[in-house]
């Protein structure tokens, strides 16, 4: 009996699934979607702001991260790492953003929003449930900067491939003892004669490697100057996207962290073809150094287009377009350009640096570029199968359960199930990559996806996906459901058993003639209002109120 009623369940919630996607209306082709998580009136956008590095440029990949981690490691040897760290070839199924670094531990995890592990890695060894268990007794960890770094960047893909390097290297080398901590079964480092090195310092090391690699006159740059073809992706829909937006009377700035030079070579390969590429926007600003430029900032200075020298002293008159600047601050923007926070809608690849700080600092609407949404919608819609499995999976359980109350004495044999949701969850992962997904693993979220939950009110793979809307478009945010409203049914008919519950009544009230009367008996009382009257029109503030429509649209209750 339970399994017919356990095949009719799924069968229903088949069912059920199918007919939601049927009412959703439509929708543009997933590849060429911009997702929504607050919603957003872009007539209501006066200014478009770009980041430049992975935003309006675009990295191939995997050539830009291997360049970069063959550069990186190449800098540890000369300070006197091994040479044999050169046999070290970057993996691009390794990385993902969002990974944490235990630089006590010489760890890497994947978290979840909440610092519960779902994932951890010393090197290249993935660590068992009874090991975790010995390092981090709750399976969880805090936000502790001075322990933890959190790698949220693409830039951060070959630095966490090469951290897991190293890690692996010392803690399996003969050459080298490994040093444990007195307080635990892990080690911190690792002892070769009268050196030792622990993780932190190694990750120290490579940090101060990676200073130098990425520094406006470092390598990095330097190598994809030289071969800008090779590293830097020409999309021809740019300059369509830039013309479109000032046509529709919108301003359009540039704030990217890197110099003029660098910047002028990579905005020319990209948009040079038709005319100068500083045509396309009415304000740049080069050197910015987000974060410090949503905070306190730099000294605004105008920049000498023919030498990219600075030229001397503060420049505190308007902003010109066609002009390019360095550093200044948000603050400064703001009073030079006349900008209403919520008219700016920021575009960039950077949670902290482009993202949180201005939707913590100025109340910027934010626009986060996530590249990797590419392989995460192919594997979402290709291993459609699996996602359905782990659902089918959860019924099953809550089937085992059905019938059982609090007298009963008989536990569910559920042990096959929940072998089979972790074989599931890990060929679903695998699809994505060594670590998994970015955003899940199985059916729980990331720490970088909650990042971006909370920080940007828009994200795609690209930006050029704005070119498929239009400039008076409403982006909705979809209906955000706690568990009690997702897994109740409104054809659901409840009853609850308890006499102590209070079901409150959330119906309007009605002014009646005796309520009318009374309020007249009442007119010698001191006392204002007994009670608060029910709104008649509209009073919910929503995404899309600015403050024009909410000094018309909103109602004195009284």
């Amino acid at each position: 009996m339970a399994e017919v009623e356990g095949s009719e369940e799924v069968e229903r919630r088949n069912l059920k699934r199918m007919s939601t996607v049927a009412y959703r209306g439509y929708k543009r082709e997933p590849s060429k979607r911009v997702f929504v998580n607050r919603s957003l009136m872009l007539e209501r956008v006066r200014f478009y702001g770009f980041d430049m590095d992975y935003t309006l440029a675009m990295y191939k990949s995997p050539e830009y991260e291997t360049l970069g981690f063959d550069l990186i490691r190449d800098a540890i040897v000369t300070i006197g790492y091994p040479d044999a760290i050169k046999e070290f070839k970057y993996d691009p199924t390794f990385p993902i953003r969002g990974l944490w670094f235990d630089m006590e531990y010489g760890n890497i995890i994947k978290a979840d929003p909440y610092g519960n592990i779902l994932v951890c890695v010393h090197g290249f060894k993935f660590l068992k449930l009874h090991d975790l268990h010995k390092i981090y007794p709750n399976r969880f960890v805090q936000r502790d900067e001075q322990r933890f770094r959190i790698f949220n960047t693409l830039y951060d893909l070959p630095i966490i491939y090469l951290l897991a390097c190293l890690v692996d290297f010392f803690s399996n080398h003969t050459d080298y003892t490994r040093v444990f901590n007195a307080y635990s079964s892990m080690d911190n480092g690792v002892r070769s004669g009268d050196i030792t090195m622990t993780w932190h310092s190694i990750y120290q090391d490579v940090m101060s490697a990676v200073s130098v690699v990425h520094d406006k006159n470092g390598p990095l740059k330097g190598e994809t100057m030289k071969n800008l073809e090779k590293y830097v992706i020409k999309d021809e829909r740019l300059p369509v996207l830039l013309d479109r937006m000032r046509a529709h009377g919108s301003k359009v700035f540039l704030a990217t962290n890197s110099g003029y030079q660098y910047t002028n070579k990579v905005m020319s390969y990209m948009l040079n073809d038709k005319r100068e590429w500083t045509t396309y926007f009415d304000y740049i600003v080069v050197d910015a150094k987000k974060p410090l430029f949503f905070e306190e900032g730099t000294i605004l200075r105008q920049v000498d287009k023919e030498t990219g020298a600075l030229k001397l002293g503060a420049h505190t008159g308007p902003i010109q377009s066609g002009q390019i600047y360095s550093g200044g601050s948000i603050s400064v923007f703001h009073e030079l350009m006349k900008i209403y926070d919520q008219e700016v809608l920021y575009v960039g690849d950077h949670i902290f640096g482009d993202i949180l700080k201005t939707k913590k600092v100025r109340g910027w609407r934010t626009f986060l570029v996530v590249p990797e949404l590419a392989q995460e919608l192919l594997v979402w819609t290709k291993k459609k199968t699996l996602f359905e499995k782990l659902e089918d999976l959860d019924v099953q359980i809550g089937e085992m359960y059905r019938h059982l109350d609090s007298e009963s004495e008989t536990k569910p044999d559920i042990s096959n199930i929940n072998r089979l949701i972790k074989e599931t969850t890990h060929e679903m992962d695998m699809a994505y990559g060594i670590l998994g997904s970015v955003f899940r693993s199985g059916s729980r979220h990331t720490f970088f996806a909650s990042q971006i939950m909370r920080f940007a009110d828009l994200y795609a793979a690209s930006m050029d996906n704005l070119l498929h809307y239009p400039f008076c478009y409403v982006f909705r945010a979809p209906n955000m459901l706690m568990p009690h409203e997702s897994t109740v049914d409104h054809e659901d008919v409840l009853e609850f058993e308890s006499k102590g519950m209070v079901l409150r009544s959330r119906e309007m009230r009605e002014d009646s003639q005796e309520e009318r009367r009374k309020r007249l008996e009442r007119t010698q009382s001191i006392v204002p209002n007994l009670y608060a009257p029910t709104p008649r029109q509209f009073t919910q503030l929503t995404d899309d109120d600015s403050p024009e429509s909410t000094e018309t649209e909103l109602v004195d209750a009284k």
